[in-house]
Formats: structure tokens, sequence, C-alpha cells
């Protein structure tokens, strides 16, 4: 059972590209085990929102232009028609569209002629214990709408929608780049919780290997520094792409907006500096369980050592007793034999030895507690 938990453990999500080599730019292959695709739209401006549960692409069309901010957000790609429906009707780039179904994209920011083409990975923890993955969301940034392709329903972006339907802060009175600076940063904030989970995973993990560590403790640290990978390959390349965001100068990216941007690169670099830490303890947690059991090991084999030490002379004198000497064919054949005590005489001598041994061994510091 341990075994089936370990290979459980280890395992790294595979990516697998369904596009064949050679084949045609922006061709667009849907994976088969991803969910059906979910349409929500939020049409909203400084006169209020509407929110559409979308059930064909027909009903989008028409909502386009009717407000200052049109959000639509897609759940699931599993199904390419959908994705290049939504591509044709907003005009957006079919190699933008491809790397949307093709979800092992870095963190990135790609500009077009009307559009802007964003990636943000957000942290998932799924299964009991947890097992970190992170998703991809994919944003597109044009002048009246946003668009998000996620790979399955669930996401961390209900607090921008409260904020949209409570008309708090000015998210809707502001333009789509404030709306993508406030998907971004939801996103890079979703990591902090998660980041506050294994933290206290490493405090328990310090105090069991310092105490009481065992084999499984060593499953436990391989594992973390596994998700502490995963959210480093995550959250580097994002610094990147919110940097390009603030430094580059993009037609959809107004000075405003880049204020509050950086506000998110500032939390970025909070996120790694922890994340770098935390793998730096790991690593120390694994050498001080080496040190452990290296200790642990120099204890048994200094015990073993010491016992074998005591019994060496005490084989030598029952070995010499042991011989066959014969005291009436001389006298100097073992005199002791012939004594009335001579059994006790020699477990004296044999006591005597294994109390004297002791002794050394104290004052020499090698039993018992080592002195001053």
């Amino acid at each position: 059972m341990a075994g089936k938990g370990k290979s459980k453990r280890f395992r790294l999500r595979r990516h697998v590209r369904r596009t064949p080599p050679g084949a045609m730019p922006g061709t667009i292959i849907a994976d088969p085990t991803m969910p059906a695709p979910r349409i929500r739209a939020i049409a909203y401006g400084p006169a209020g929102f509407r929110e559409y549960d979308i059930t064909s692409l027909g009903e989008l069309a028409p909502l386009r232009g009717q407000t200052p901010v049109l959000w639509v957000n897609i759940d699931g790609l599993g199904d390419a028609a959908t994705v290049t429906g939504i591509g044709e009707m907003f005009g957006l780039h079919k190699l933008a569209l491809e790397d949307v179904v093709n979800t092992y994209q870095r963190a990135k920011v790609e500009p077009y002629t009307d559009h802007l083409f964003i990636v943000i990975r957000e942290a998932v923890a799924t299964g009991k214990p947890p097992e970190l993955e992170t998703d991809q969301v994919s944003i597109f940034l044009g002048d009246d709408f946003v668009i998000t392709f996620q790979e399955k329903a669930g996401d961390c972006f209900d607090p921008v929608r409260d904020r949209i339907r409570k008309n708090q802060g000015r998210i809707c009175q502001s333009h789509t780049d404030y709306l993508a600076y406030a998907l971004i940063d939801a996103a890079i904030d979703a990591y902090y919780p998660v980041l506050e989970t294994y933290g206290e995973k490493m405090e328990e993990l310090e105090d069991e290997t310092i105490e009481r560590a065992t084999k499984e403790t060593v499953h436990r640290i391989h594992a973390i520094k596994r998700d502490f990978l995963i959210i480093r390959r995550a959250i580097w390349p994002a610094r990147e792409a919110v940097a390009t965001l603030i430094r580059e100068d993009l037609p959809h990216i107004t000075p405003e907006c880049k204020i509050y941007l950086r506000d998110c690169y500032d939390h970025l670099i909070q996120l790694i500096d922890t994340v770098e830490t935390y793998r730096e303890t790991g690593s120390d947690l694994m050498e001080i369980y080496l040190s452990s059991a290296s200790n642990r090991l120099n204890e048994v084999m200094k015990v073993l050592t010491i016992i074998s030490t005591i019994f060496m002379p005490l084989a030598f004198i029952t070995g010499v007793y042991g011989m066959n000497f014969d005291t009436s064919v001389s006298a100097y054949n073992m005199p002791e034999l012939s004594w009335k005590y001579g059994y006790f005489f020699a477990l004296g001598a044999i006591l005597a030895t294994v109390i004297g041994m002791l002794v050394f061994f104290r004052r020499r510091g090698w039993i018992g507690r080592p002195r001053r």
C-alpha cells in the first residue's frame, strides 16, 4: 500500500501535444479528455451589468457592443469547434487559439494587431491528500472585450465577479485593461493561501525530521519539493509576462493600468522569494534527515563496537581456561585448576575486566554523557 501511495505522489503531470509534427500553423485539435465548454458572459459598464449563460455561439454575437466591456469566460476546452467559433467571432489569431488548446504554455504576453494574448497559470490542488497542479488561463484583451479560456470549471475569479455585481471599486468605470489586470491579480493572489498551507506543512516536516524522522518523512519531503518546483515553474515566467505589460508600449494597456500591474509584479517577487526560501528549507530538511540517520547509525555501531571490545578479553580469558591442561603432569600447567576457589578467581577476573573497561570507556566519553 505504501508503494502505491509513493508512485501516486511522485507522478508528474504529463503534457501531450496533439498537433502532429509538421502540421499547419494554427491547427486546433482539442483534448478529448477535457470537459465540454461552458460559456458565461458578463456585460457591464457604469450603467450596470448583465450576466448570461450561453448555450450556443449565436447568443453571444449580439452582446458585443451593447456595453463598454464584455467578459466571456469559457470553462472546458473539449470542443475545438467552440474555440474556433469564438476565435472567428472576435477575430482572434489562430496561433493564439492553438496555444489555448495546448495547455502546457508558459506565462507570456503576445501582442497582435487588434488584441493582446496573455497566458497565466493558476494553482489548483485536487484529491486527498491534495496534489498540486497549475491550470492554464488564456486571456484575450481587446478594445471592448475580454475572453478567458480555462481548462475546467472552478477558478479564482469569483471575487472579480462579485466586484462587478456590486459595482465595487473602479472596475465598472474602467476599460477592458483593468478587467484583465483584475483577473491576473486574482490568479497571482490565489498562490498566497497555497503557500501558507505549504508553510504549515514545512513546519510539521521540520519537527518530524528533527524528532522522529522515518522513511515516510523522506517521501513527504520529496513530494513537497516537487510541488514547490511546480509553483516555481508557474511564477517565474509570470514575472516576465507582467514586466512586459508594464515596460512595453502596448496599445491595449493604458498608463493608469500599468500602475496597478506594478503591484502584481511586487506580489510575484514576494511569491518567488517565499518559494525559494521553502525550497532551500526542503533541501536543508533532507540534509538534516541524512545527518540524523548517519548519527543513529554511528550510535548503533558505537554500541556494537563497545560490546565486541568488552567480549574480546573475556573470550581470551575463557579460552585460556578452556584449554586441556593437566596439573598432574606439571605444577605449571594451570595451577588455578587445582585451587579451591579457582572458578571464582576466573569469574572475578572476567568481572573486573568488564568493570575496568566500562570505567575506561566512560572516562573517555565513549559511553554515557561526555565529560567536560
